[in-house]
């Protein structure tokens, strides 16, 4: 029995040893991950808490945008900062969900004259950016004439500021695919058949307001194209 003690004893301790070792490898792994993480702020200049993940959800992608326009606001970033902020987001299709609609809605006028940062981090996503800017603008067309209707001035104001901005952004970017997807766009308005067939039906539009994404689509491709 007493050998047997002994050997359990010395089990007991092993594990104790081996738990300690866990331990400190735990420890040493927080350490390096906190230490990457710093080294990283340190090297792209920006806070990771501005930094989207590519998991990020459409909401979390609404609150970091949310961040990042107050920050703009309060002039703490750089053009540099700020374009690694909005790539982050926009490569992938929850943070750019999320970056457009907090960003074309946004009541502050800082959206309404986009800085070189945010320009050259949509170029960055070329076929996510147009796909949703492309939307945005019909989108909005159609919801400034459902308001007008309800006699709703304030949303209508909010919606005719949503199509401006994606209208602004569509030929400040210049993007082929822009032109390409608007094209569709309109071959769906006015025929009823094509790629955006199944969006507009969802949508329940009708004839005025799909008169008007169809204007809307023309002035943000023709003025694109005379640049």
């Amino acid at each position: 029995m007493t050998t047997i003690h002994c050997q359990l004893s010395t089990i007991h301790c092993q594990l104790s040893t081996v738990n300690c070792q866990l331990s400190i490898v735990k420890e040493l792994v927080y350490n390096k991950k906190r230490m990457f993480s710093i080294i990283i702020e340190f090297v792209m200049g920006i806070p990771s808490s501005l930094l989207a993940s590519e998991t990020i959800t459409f909401e979390r992608a609404i609150e970091l945008t949310q961040s990042l326009l107050s920050e703009i606001e309060a002039n703490r970033l750089s053009e540099s900062e700020i374009e690694q902020a909005v790539s982050s987001l926009v490569k992938t299709s929850n943070g750019a969900r999320g970056f457009f609609v907090t960003y074309l809605t946004d009541d502050r006028p800082l959206a309404d004259t986009p800085s070189s940062g945010v320009l050259d981090a949509l170029r960055q996503a070329p076929e996510i950016v147009a796909e949703l800017l492309v939307k945005n603008l019909a989108m909005s067309a159609a919801m400034v004439v459902h308001h007008s209707r309800e006699q709703n001035e304030e949303m209508a104001a909010s919606s005719a500021r949503v199509q401006g901005r994606s209208r602004f952004l569509i030929q400040a970017l210049q993007l082929p695919a822009c032109q390409t997807l608007a094209q569709q766009m309109l071959a769906s308005v006015e025929n009823g058949g094509g790629e955006y067939a199944s969006f507009l039906s969802r949508w329940g539009y009708d004839e005025e307001q799909k008169i008007a994404i169809s204007s809307a689509v023309k002035e943000a491709i023709n003025s694109e194209g005379s640049k």
